[in-house]
């Protein structure tokens, strides 16, 4: 019989081979991705449905309240008046009704401010969601640099969705409801123009409120410098009246009224890129000693 000749394997012992670690492709990154969107976008979906089952509370409390009298905010700037002495920023009346002049406008805008109300709740959670798909993809000097995202940039848009909601929507409504061209001219607004515009309000004041994290992650990055925006204050303040008209309805009251805090937004703004680019070139200066 012929022998065989083929090498023996030789095993070497106390040595084991260590795994290999796969990186996933892209076809498996669009797949967690999916995934990621597909849990923000149900947690979208069953806020949503919660809201427009609860048509009292979402439609007539929170969506007109900013149409009526006794709405918090008309409420305190009565009380403010009557500690100054002042009734002339006390709102005691709107002007105007709301009416719906499209067969479907009632149901569309009962779906829409459900969606709205919906994505407000749920923006902590989606946020979170799109920030696990793209933390691991990181450097760990960035992440060390983005840790507390999803808390800051949850918080600052909770902020300003407040602000949104209870100061530009209440005074925007007011003065839209009070201008007239003429006596003979009622104002009387469609459902749809309503709700469009107090939607509109609350999620760009929401979106606009990002301004921190945004240079706070520029800074990071080296992209710009404290130096760079106060040089660059005046262009950004004509960008910042430029947003405000682009994103509140057509009036110069409401463009004003979101450019004031924006203004102030970019002063803290330049605070955090000062305190981010001395922390770089501390840590700079330690590296260059050793």
């Amino acid at each position: 019989m012929d022998e065989d000749l083929s090498p023996v394997p030789v095993e070497t012992p106390g040595i084991e081979e260590s795994p290999v670690e796969k990186e996933m492709s892209f076809l498996d990154h669009l797949e967690e991705l999916r995934w990621h969107l597909i849990r923000s976008f149900s947690a979208i979906a069953i806020f949503s449905i919660a809201a427009f089952a609860s048509k009292t509370l979402v439609f007539h409390t929170i969506i007109l309240g900013p149409s009526r009298p006794d709405f918090w905010t008309y409420r305190m700037l009565c009380k403010l008046g009557e500690a100054l002495g002042s009734s002339a920023i006390c709102i005691e009346a709107l002007p105007f009704i709301i009416q719906s002049r499209q067969m479907t406008g009632q149901f569309t805008m009962h779906i829409t401010s459900s969606f709205v109300i919906g994505l407000i709740l749920t923006f902590p959670y989606a946020f979170w969601e799109i920030w696990r798909f793209v933390k691991p993809g990181l450097y760990p000097k960035e992440r060390s640099a983005a840790r507390g995202a999803t808390f800051y940039v949850s918080t600052l848009f909770i902020i300003g969705v407040t602000f949104g909601y209870f100061v530009m929507t209440p005074i925007s409504v007011n003065f839209l409801a009070s201008y007239s061209l003429d006596p003979s001219i009622a104002n009387e607004f469609d459902i749809i123009s309503y709700v469009s515009t107090v939607t509109t309000l609350v999620l760009a004041s929401g979106i606009l409120f990002q301004m921190p994290v945004v240079t706070y992650f520029l800074t990071t990055a080296g992209l710009i410098s404290p130096r760079l925006m106060r040089e660059y204050r005046k262009h950004a303040i004509v960008v910042i009246l430029v947003l405000g008209a682009m994103l509140t309805p057509p009036d110069p009251f409401s463009q004003i009224l979101i450019a004031l805090p924006l203004v102030g937004l970019y002063q803290v703004s330049i605070w955090i890129a000062t305190v981010v680019y001395r922390k770089k070139e501390y840590a700079l200066t330690e590296l260059e000693d050793e």
